[in-house]
């Protein structure tokens, strides 16, 4: 059996979270942890793009406008919307 020593503030937060979605304490913190630990991290995530990124060749200084580019397109698109419905 695993035991984890909280702070008091967190075990009782824990506890209130618990009682509010219905759930004994040990098995609501058993589920949070298997979320966390089910969830890729943020390196596992971006690993394709960055190993197309790699691949591609691009240099830092065209990525960085790319980004740019999008960005302003995206501004672009929401002022044209916005300027439709007005």
């Amino acid at each position: 059996m695993l035991q984890i020593p909280l702070p008091p503030d967190t075990e009782e937060t824990l506890r209130e979270r618990a009682k509010a979605n219905g759930e004994d304490v040990s098995s609501y913190a058993a589920r949070l942890i298997q979320e966390v630990l089910s969830t890729p991290s943020v390196d596992e995530l971006l690993a394709p793009f960055r190993r197309q990124v790699e691949e591609s060749g691009i240099t830092d200084d065209e990525l960085d406008e790319l980004g740019e580019e999008l960005r302003r397109d995206v501004r672009q698109e929401k002022q044209a919307r916005k300027a439709k419905t007005a």
